[in-house]
């Protein structure tokens, strides 16, 4: 994950007219750009699996059920999105770890299009506990908790947000913040969560 950290990898996702307000925001201040994130539960290590493709996101509690496409880095460095005019869709980060092995997983979606609210606009609305599943090719799930949900200026993400914590980790982005008709979403809404489990 070394080389998109050194990228300074942000996302950005364009604004659009057909947004209908704000998305939901993390509760309590905004967290500065360098401030040290939630831990996650310390306790008996989780078994990690082999690699295989993710191709399915599930977060009950905000009703997402989305498939997943491979997303990469720009030739700015940036991480791409999936095609904005597909609301219900989120993109992994193939550069990164796929979700369940060792490592950070990345996963991104866009918080609203043309149509209206995208995949991820209640990203922010996440509290600590929820639960994430991802669908992989090979049939199995992996299982992961949040343990931390922030907001960071777009231009500047902390390196911690990709760091290798030594175990299955997951981070869900999206935009948030204040919205410009000139450069869009101001921010990245950033969810931290670990694995805890795997069907």
């Amino acid at each position: 994950m070394a080389c998109v950290v050194a990228l300074g990898v942000t996302i950005m996702i364009a604004g659009t007219e057909g947004r209908t307000g704000p998305p939901p925001q993390p509760p309590g201040e905004r967290r500065a750009a360098q401030a040290s994130p939630g831990r996650a539960p310390s306790g008996e290590a989780v078994p990690a699996l082999p690699p295989a493709v993710p191709t399915w996101v599930s977060i009950p509690s905000i009703a997402v059920e989305a498939p997943l496409t491979g997303v990469g880095l720009d030739q700015d460095g940036w991480l791409e999105a999936p095609p904005q005019e597909i609301q219900n869709l989120a993109g992994w980060l193939q550069d990164a770890p796929s979700p369940g092995t060792p490592g950070t997983a990345v996963v991104v979606g866009h918080v609203d299009n043309a149509a209206g609210p995208a995949v991820f606009y209640g990203l922010g609305a996440l509290s600590v506990g929820a639960g994430v599943e991802v669908i992989r090719e090979d049939g199995t799930a992996a299982r992961f908790s949040v343990y931390d949900v922030a907001v960071f200026d777009k231009e500047s993400l902390p390196e911690y947000v990709y760091e290798d914590t030594g175990r299955p980790e997951l981070r869900l982005i999206t935009c948030g913040g204040s919205f410009s008709q000139d450069s869009g979403y101001q921010d990245n809404v950033v969810v931290f969560a670990h694995m805890t489990g795997s069907a």
